[in-house]
């Protein structure tokens, strides 16, 4: 019986396994290691070699000389950190090239701008070899936590996704932006009549929170710490209003902060 074709998953289906990945790698450490090895080896042209900072010309020098370390051991050590350190490299590669394009493209060139330097043969091939590195830019920019399928397709719906994260967190901004400036005021007139208002030690608590985190109260996760800060405060109040055994706010500054606040965080 024939075996059932095997189906190939759709062209803008994430990958279902993260690839395996070099990742974050301290090159110049690396090579100086590698440096370090060549020099105990009595390595004549080591002082030829280049920075630790220069990774590309550093590979070149190490590998054309490989033979100057004698022992297996060595010569093994350093080929597998050669192996280690080109790929680094090779992953590096599409994610600053893809970079390269963007900057080319955002300067008017054309797909038939590209093609040479792509090593292509047809704008057409220019763009969809584009579209497949920008898989290594999207991905990063995710932080790798689903890679993006090398598609064009698949990059379009990254970029589509892209796109809308980046739109919700401009509305999410203009919203902490727009309660920032109802916020900051009504926060503000509550600290300056701090002193008229119920000191039971739970108030006194909120109000240094709004304290402390008003001056720099510009993203949404510091609106929100602002905004908890005062609804603890007018509640605090609020419920020493309820008991009656003293007054929450004892001037008229006070208490106008304190129904002002009520008012905008409660109401």
């Amino acid at each position: 019986m024939a075996r059932p074709a095997r189906k190939s998953p759709p062209p803008t289906k994430p990958l279902l396994k993260p690839p395996v990945r070099i990742g974050n790698l301290d090159t110049a450490a690396v090579i100086g290691e590698l440096r370090q090895l060549h020099e105990e080896a009595e390595d004549t042209n080591v002082g030829r070699m280049a920075a630790d900072e220069e990774l590309f010309r550093a590979l070149l020098y190490l590998e054309a000389n490989a033979g100057a370390l004698k022992s297996e051991q060595a010569q093994r050590r350093a080929a597998i950190a050669r192996v280690r350190l080109w790929e680094y490299l090779r992953e590096q590669a599409d994610f600053h090239q893809a970079k390269a394009i963007e900057h080319a493209r955002a300067a008017s060139a054309e797909w038939a701008d590209l093609v040479p330097a792509l090593a292509v043969n047809t704008p057409s091939a220019a763009y969809n070899k584009a579209k497949r590195m920008q898989a290594a830019v999207l991905t990063e920019a995710s932080r790798g936590d689903q890679p993006v399928r090398r598609t064009p397709e698949a990059v379009r719906e990254a970029e589509r996704l892209a796109d809308a994260r980046a739109a919700a967190q401009r509305r999410a901004e203009a919203e902490a932006a727009r309660r920032h400036a109802l916020l900051a005021p009504v926060a503000q007139r509550m600290l300056e009549h701090r002193a008229g208002l119920d000191d039971d030690g739970e108030v006194t608590f909120w109000l240094d929170q709004i304290a402390a985190v008003l001056p720099s109260c510009r993203t949404p996760t510091q609106l929100v710490s602002l905004q908890t800060y005062m609804e603890a405060a007018v509640r605090e109040l609020q419920r020493t209003e309820r008991t009656g055994t003293r007054p929450a706010a004892t001037t008229d500054g006070a208490r106008g902060a304190f129904a002002a606040a009520a008012e905008l965080v409660l109401g």
